[in-house]
């Protein structure tokens, strides 16, 4: 009995992701169209051709540029990312027709047309979302500052998913504001090869501009994107730290434990007297940095769950998942992202970027 258990566990070990993969893949990308377009047009009957372009075509289309890698490929990737955005709106409305359906016999073409356009408003809506950038102040304390500093934060952004002339709005729109310092806090970038030129707009940055990485640069050519970044004028910070005038600025590289800001911040003395800010890409770790006595945590990833109703699961595993928390003597603030990762969609979260002021007062 306890061998076959064992059997029972590899072999789902081995197909267990696949089958979840499939699942999600059929239930958000196919499903709600079949459903949706079945109930609107009864007389509809899908040829190969329809069901093999709405079964396989996201797939082929985003797996393009992996395997031909081209301006045209990337288009393509990104129109798939976003097709994938509209469908998850359409399944999360799919899916609460069909419990009210269950409770209430509800016309059938008519709630397929009503599905279609509810569809097809949210998702413009929220492709347009994801076109603006808010600016959002936060103002903290900093008496150990002999004067105000003013810092921009962005995180998130994802070149690649997103283009080089999104990137360089950012960098305008943050011109704009004037800071005395401008702190990256990864997943700048999320497709392998992106160009120094595509990314050349960082060095109009006019203050100072300290990077680190994220998961995603993690996944892709981490090295050359950070030398690339070098070569653009900004500093990179890898586990390590630097003294700006009265700040301590700490930047940790992302990992997937939730032990690495503790165990790096080991090897990093906390400078007295100084204003320790703490740049690590996703919000672990921020007990640590309180108990190594950092004042100022700056973190990304989560997104703010970009996608109603997506953020309810991303608050089950990041509980700290977007603006200004307060963990003992330490000020964490946590940005829903400066860009958008894989659809370029945004439904109830919006893209910012985060002017934090620093008050010596």
């Amino acid at each position: 009995m306890e061998a076959t258990a064992q059997t029972l566990i590899q072999a789902w070990r081995r197909v267990g992701p696949i089958v979840i993969v499939s699942l999600f893949y059929f239930g958000v990308l196919v499903y709600p169209v079949i459903r949706m377009l079945g109930l609107a047009f009864p007389l509809w009957q899908p040829g190969t051709m329809a069901l093999m372009l709405i079964m396989v075509g996201p797939l082929a289309g985003r797996l393009g540029y992996e395997f031909a890698p081209s301006p045209a490929t990337r288009w393509l990737s990104a129109v798939v990312l976003t097709w994938l955005g509209v469908c998850f709106i359409a399944f999360t409305l799919v899916i609460t027709w069909e419990v009210a359906n269950l409770l209430f016999e509800l016309p059938g073409q008519a709630s397929g047309l009503a599905l279609l356009g509810l569809t097809g408003l949210a998702g413009i809506a929220s492709i347009g979302n994801a076109q603006r950038i808010a600016v959002t102040t936060v103002d903290i304390d900093a008496p150990l500052l002999t004067r105000s500093t003013n810092i921009a934060q962005i995180s998130d952004v994802h070149v690649g998913s997103r283009s080089g002339r999104f990137l360089a709005r950012v960098v305008a729109r943050t011109n704009t504001l004037s800071p005395d310092y401008v702190f990256i806090t990864g997943d700048l970038v999320d497709f392998r090869n992106i160009s120094e030129r595509e990314l050349a707009s960082l060095a109009d940055l006019e203050a100072p501009t300290y990077f680190i990485i994220g998961n995603h640069e993690r996944y892709v050519d981490l090295e050359d994107i950070c030398q690339r970044l070098r070569n653009l004028g900004v500093k990179v910070l890898r586990d390590s730290s630097v003294e700006l005038g009265d700040i301590q600025l700490v930047g940790i590289d992302d990992a997937e434990s939730r032990s690495q800001v503790g165990k790096v911040l080991q090897s990093i003395a906390a400078a007295p007297d100084k204003f320790r800010i703490l740049l690590y890409h996703r919000p672990h770790g921020a007990s640590d940095a309180a108990a190594w006595g950092a004042h100022l945590m700056l973190c990304g990833h989560t997104h703010a769950g970009q996608i109603v109703p997506f953020n309810f699961l991303v608050r089950r595993i990041f509980p700290y998942i977007k603006g200004l928390y307060h963990i003992d003597d330490l000020n964490l603030y946590v940005s829903p992202g400066t860009g958008t990762w894989g659809p370029i969609v945004r439904l109830g979260s919006r893209s910012e970027i985060s002017m934090i002021r620093l008050s010596h007062d």
